[in-house]
């Protein structure tokens, strides 16, 4: 990329918010250099699009802490639950909801996994789980109903959690099962928490991606995405910039175009400064 993206899409936990050392949570806050930057974007005109795992519901929240959208800049676009969800905000909108019978994925789950905790999201009606999440960790309503009841109807993504990473490959031979049977898992560790998430074959955050550059009119070479999960890769793949942050696994890194700095050092920041900052320069190459 050589000229000024178009479209900026960024993942949430890892890229705008850091982990809280020793939690599985995100810190509820945007460092000061990081939001500037944001609406350094936004003020140049440039969408901003919000591409994380988290719902529609959780991505508003984020979108609050960065102070958007900033007045006469129109409604956002959110690539929410890892690319099964299109919203728009504010009011908060599913565009679009990518559904699948998760009852062969939950069944195998609870077959595999019995102390796992699951839960299994409705873009428009929250989530149905097995037994209580951390507060904090599932944004919307949730109702605890039986295991049998949790494949009773479509999701777009059912979330598997374990509670520690005493089988480190376990979610790995999960996932490759349920890819043989047509249901893609991403497998990825939040904190000191094995996490999986399960969604329909092909659905991805690039995916999602590639329909809201449609909506806008902008080519996939115009498309800056930075990102640091497993759950990012295709996504920065996609994009005509992908960019990982420092902190991020070898194989987000390899799948990358570049690496910025890590989250604790404003990465984003260093990353969108290059194409929007005060510099008058900037946005060259």
């Amino acid at each position: 990329m050589t000229r000024r993206p178009r479209l900026v899409a960024l993942d949430v936990d890892g890229c705008l918010l850091q982990w809280t050392p020793g939690t599985v949570k995100a810190e509820e806050r945007v460092r000061p250099a990081v939001r500037q930057a944001v609406r350094r974007v936004v003020a140049a005109g440039v969408p901003v699009v919000l591409a994380s795992g988290r719902s529609g519901l959780g991505l508003a929240d984020v979108a609050g802490l960065l102070g958007l959208p900033s007045a006469g800049t129109g409604r956002l676009w959110f690539v929410a639950s890892n690319g099964a969800v299109l919203c728009r905000h504010p009011p908060l909108e599913v565009v679009r909801a990518t559904t699948f019978d998760a009852s062969d994925a939950v069944a195998a789950v609870l077959r595999r996994l019995p102390d796992a905790r699951l839960a299994v999201e409705d873009a428009r009606s929250g989530y149905r789980v097995t037994a209580d999440f951390p507060r904090g960790e599932l944004s919307g309503r949730v109702a605890r109903v039986r295991p049998e009841e949790l494949g009773a109807h479509e999701a777009t993504r059912v979330i598997v959690r374990r509670p520690e990473r005493h089988d480190p490959g376990g979610l790995d031979a999960l996932a490759a099962e349920l890819g043989r049977a047509g249901v893609a898992g991403t497998g990825y560790v939040v904190g000191l928490t094995d996490w999986l998430d399960l969604s329909p074959a092909g659905v991805t955050k690039a995916s999602g991606l590639a329909t809201v550059a449609e909506e806008l009119g902008v080519a996939r070479a115009e498309v800056l995405a930075i990102g640091d999960g497993a759950n990012d890769i295709e996504m920065l793949t996609w994009a005509g910039r992908g960019v990982a942050m420092g902190q991020a696994d070898a194989e987000v890194r390899a799948a990358a175009d570049a690496t910025t700095l890590p989250v604790d050092e404003d990465g984003v920041a260093a990353e969108l400064d290059r194409w929007f900052g005060p510099d008058p320069t900037a946005g060259r190459g």
